[in-house]
């Protein structure tokens, strides 16, 4: 590792520390799901935070856009929102010669950090609208493409679906969001602390720990780290063995799994490693690193088939099953050697 890679390693560690410290004035007992939403935002995804109204994900969401200084929109979703609601829409105004004409009005989603707040409660007509703005960065609206600020991503917060008034969210919208995270209900001495927090005179804040060109940076950085031939034969060998007749498939797939991650989920856990690589003080992506972010990039991209749904098995056991029988070296490349 070149001193000036040590050092940008290292500017990365201290920068990311500080952002954890101010997002940990807030956040109580969650300290896994700031990490995991701060690993996809640096990797360059959006976020779909799922869990119980009540938990903070909404506060975790206003307090990362204090923390990294950016713009920040937020778009409560209901059954009755429409895409235009989002996405902006031609108004009529008039000069003061009286002619009248067309102006765009632009819609929440012209932000840095978009919190989609409780996205499952709204249509798939609506849910469908962030479609393009998630994978290309711009929208097209009355017949023109228009660009989204950069950075942009989405931190969307979903109810469990078991919950009344809520839509599913259709396959090619979850597969846009790099990483799932489950939030956890606290414990009682997180509990205590919430209430010490936010029953007294003074509310903490986040306060800024990095700003949006900082946050470009060192998403250029990340994509200069080097994951080798095997990293990513790993990558890859996890993401076909969600298929019911992938390779190294364990059993409970082929018999559960109706349809398994696209190659944007190889995509996300590379990119994922190549940041809890930097976390670590490395350079270089290991196996580990892989295994590390696994679960929240492939979870919700395991799609259930009917005898799943009945026999009551999740996602996240499936995802377990799948790391526990996909060796990290590659037996086909280890037996030519």
């Amino acid at each position: 590792m070149s001193k000036a890679i040590g050092e940008q390693v290292a500017d990365f560690r201290d920068r990311l520390g500080k952002l954890e410290e101010e997002l940990g004035r807030v956040m109580v007992g969650q300290k896994a799901v700031v990490r995991q939403t701060l690993v996809a935002i640096l990797a360059g995804g959006h976020v779909l935070l799922e869990g119980t109204p009540g938990l903070g994900k909404t506060l975790l969401c206003r307090s990362m856009s204090e923390a990294l200084d950016l713009e920040f929109r937020r778009v409560q979703f209901t059954p009755d929102l429409m895409p235009a609601d989002i996405l902006g829409t031609l108004v009529v105004t008039e000069d003061e010669k009286g002619r009248k004409g067309f102006e765009f009005q632009k819609g929440p989603i012209f932000g840095n950090l978009i919190l989609a707040d409780e996205i499952n409660r709204a249509t798939p007509k609506t849910q469908s609208a962030l479609l393009e703005a998630m994978q290309e960065g711009r929208v097209t609206t009355s017949g023109e493409v228009r660009k989204l600020p950069d950075p942009f991503f989405v931190l969307a917060t979903q109810n469990p679906i078991e919950m009344e008034g809520t839509y599913p969210l259709p396959e090619a919208q979850l597969d846009r969001f790099l990483f799932k995270i489950d939030v956890p209900s606290q414990g009682v001495d997180a509990l205590v602390e919430i209430l010490k927090r936010t029953t007294g005179g003074e509310i903490p804040e986040a306060g800024k720990a990095m700003t949006g060109e900082e946050l470009r940076e060192f998403r250029a950085l990340i994509r200069e780290v080097p994951a080798a031939e095997s990293v990513l034969r790993y990558a890859a060998r996890l993401a076909r063995a969600t298929h019911p007749d992938g390779e190294g498939a364990p059993e409970s797939v082929k018999r559960y799994v109706r349809y398994g991650s696209s190659p944007r989920g190889a995509q996300a856990i590379v990119l994922c490693a190549k940041v809890t690589a930097l976390l670590a003080g490395r350079a270089h992506v290991d196996p580990e690193d892989v295994k590390a972010v696994a679960l929240p990039a492939l979870r919700h991209r395991v799609l259930l088939n009917f005898e799943g749904e009945a026999a009551g098995v999740s996602s996240d056991t499936i995802v377990e099953e799948i790391l526990a029988a996909v060796p990290q070296v590659d037996p086909a490349v280890s037996a030519q050697l």
